[in-house]
């Protein structure tokens, strides 16, 4: 197998406030290969989308720091980069789509200006080879009409639009890896799957490595191939999308598939997980979901559980796993 784009491990990232350190990324591992979507799920403060800022060394400062790990893009260690060379990896070999274009693009510039903008920088691009090049991300797209476009403001164009053209930005100076943080979350049911299709064709045709952050399930199971879910600024769990979906191993992954609305079930309560996410200032030493878990153990209380291996590429940190026989790493 050749070896993965993306080696990201034991990241940490904190903030350091009045309150506290907030562990919002506490040691966090995965790898990511070309042509693969990997999936970040978990509750709204999991870490999701710290951990994808970490990757790309935006983490607000000055109380936001990357305090450990690394982050290995083909091998170079981005939190070793200075931030001239972060700058001329950020938008040629990592992009990001923000989940809200409204505030991702600037109002006043037009949609020609913020795309030739990246190009310029990494490619050198003036002129009609600009233009060119501008309107190729575009219609790549498949936006409709895209001279028009070029001259045109946000505040012109549809949510849908202004999405396919955030993706365009991002996709302008062919990337290597692009993190979608959820991408459709101001788009509508039908604008979502005609988006998500779309970024599935622009991965088969340029072998982009896909992180997708979000909450719907069904976008994952559909657009996945592995999953990692995110509890209290670590992963849980991670494995295929069909051994996470069809043979969860960590009982917070299978509290949130069971959150999931059954169209079968007429009248049916929908089903929550009680309790609240930790305080991450205050973690607890055991596992920080055992105070909402139902197949706790009094060890789950006092020592962080150690990654078992479900399977093939399946890991889980649970101790109710290994009870139940899964083969420490």
């Amino acid at each position: 197998m050749t070896p993965p784009l993306l080696v990201v491990d034991d990241l940490k990232t904190h903030f350091f406030t009045r309150r506290g350190i907030t562990r919002a990324v506490d040691g966090v591992s995965f790898t990511l290969r070309a042509g693969e979507t990997l999936a970040l799920v978990g509750e709204s403060g999991s870490g999701k989308s710290v951990t994808c800022l970490s990757l790309v060394r935006l983490v607000p400062e000055p109380a936001g720091r990357i305090v450990g790990g690394r982050v290995l893009l083909d091998g170079e260690d981005l939190l070793g980069k200075s931030p001239a060379e972060m700058r001329r990896v950020r938008g040629k070999q990592i992009a990001m789509v923000l989940q809200d274009p409204m505030t991702s693009l600037n109002p006043a510039l037009t949609i020609g200006t913020q795309i030739g903008e990246v190009v310029r920088l990494h490619q050198g691009l003036r002129g009609a080879s600009l233009r060119a090049r501008a309107l190729e991300a575009l219609r790549r797209l498949r936006i409709a009409a895209a001279e028009t476009r070029l001259g045109q403001f946000q505040h012109q164009l549809s949510g849908g639009m202004r999405q396919r053209v955030s993706s365009a930005i991002a996709m302008s100076c062919a990337p290597r890896l692009l993190i979608a943080d959820e991408p459709t979350t101001s788009l509508d049911v039908t604008i979502q799957a005609q988006y998500l299709d779309l970024l599935k064709e622009v991965q088969q045709a340029t072998g982009v490595a896909i992180i997708l952050v979000t909450h719907d399930f069904g976008i994952v199971a559909a657009n996945a191939d592995r999953v990692a879910v995110m509890y209290a600024g670590r992963i849980v769990e991670i494995g295929s999308t069909l051994d996470v979906f069809n043979a969860p191993a960590h009982p917070y992954t299978r509290a949130l598939l069971r959150c999931l609305p059954d169209i079968d079930a007429r009248g049916g309560r929908l089903v929550e997980i009680g309790g609240q996410p930790p305080d991450l200032t205050r973690l607890p030493p055991g596992c920080p979901f055992a105070p909402r878990c139902s197949e706790r153990q009094p060890r789950c209380e006092t020592e962080y559980p150690a990654a078992v291996s479900i399977d093939d590429g399946h890991v889980a940190n649970c101790w109710v796993a290994v009870a139940a026989g899964a083969r420490p790493r």
